[in-house]
């Protein structure tokens, strides 16, 4: 029940910042100019839109039951941050250098405790597995090389660390790319007796997901 509540809220808030923004920036466009305060709600139902994506990224994970832990602190390092980040937005903490690295540092563990939540609801063989142990690999380096760079402020000599970063990143994105055709392969292998359980399992959890929903429903009307 607490997973799909907090779905459907990150969802409604996608939608809603989404057509904040979109109906902001018409009104502006024909009526008025960016200043600092149309640039502060633009950034701030941004803000609010890419938090609600992280969010529904660690909820589908928790609704897959691929893992709680995970996706759960994706959802809460997703708060604290865009929390965090309204507070610059607005100028109300901004001038001091350890809070915006607190900040930062709490978006890099959302981003990456979000991406390798989505990245682990595909169900993939043996012939893929190693796919998330390389997304993990490569997601917690380049998180550990940016959060050290940036509060230990030690400038790397030479490009080393610019072009290890810069691998990283790619390696990232072509296993995020490669990911679903994996799973999709991998849906059709030979069925063996613990697939089937594990199928039976993941159906009747929605089966009781759609329960829930249709009680909730029920008792709305």
């Amino acid at each position: 029940m607490w997973d799909i509540n907090l779905r459907s809220l990150f969802l409604k808030l996608l939608i809603a910042s989404v057509a904040v923004s979109a109906a902001f920036g018409i009104v502006v466009i024909l009526f008025g100019d960016f200043g600092h305060f149309e640039i502060r709600v633009l950034m701030t139902t941004l803000t609010v839109t890419i938090t609600s994506i992280l969010g529904l990224a660690c909820g589908a994970a928790i609704e897959s039951d691929r893992g709680n832990l995970l996706p759960k602190a994706g959802i809460a390092f997703s708060a604290v941050s865009a929390a965090m980040l309204m507070l610059i937005i607005w100028d109300v903490l901004y001038d001091s250098a350890i809070y915006i690295k607190s900040t930062m540092t709490f978006v890099i563990g959302a981003v990456v405790a979000s991406h390798l939540s989505l990245l682990s609801i595909a169900r993939l063989d043996g012939r893929f597995s190693w796919v998330v142990k390389v997304a993990w690999a490569c997601d917690l380096i380049l998180a550990g090389i940016i959060l050290f760079v940036m509060w230990t402020e030690v400038e790397p000599q030479g490009d080393l660390v610019s072009r290890i970063m810069g691998v990283l990143s790619i390696l990232i994105a072509a296993i995020t790319v490669v990911t679903p055709v994996f799973h999709k392969l991998s849906s059709g292998t030979v069925r063996t007796g613990e697939t089937i359980d594990d199928e039976i399992a993941r159906l009747r959890e929605q089966i009781d997901h759609l329960e829930a929903e249709k009680a909730e429903l029920e008792e709305a009307e």
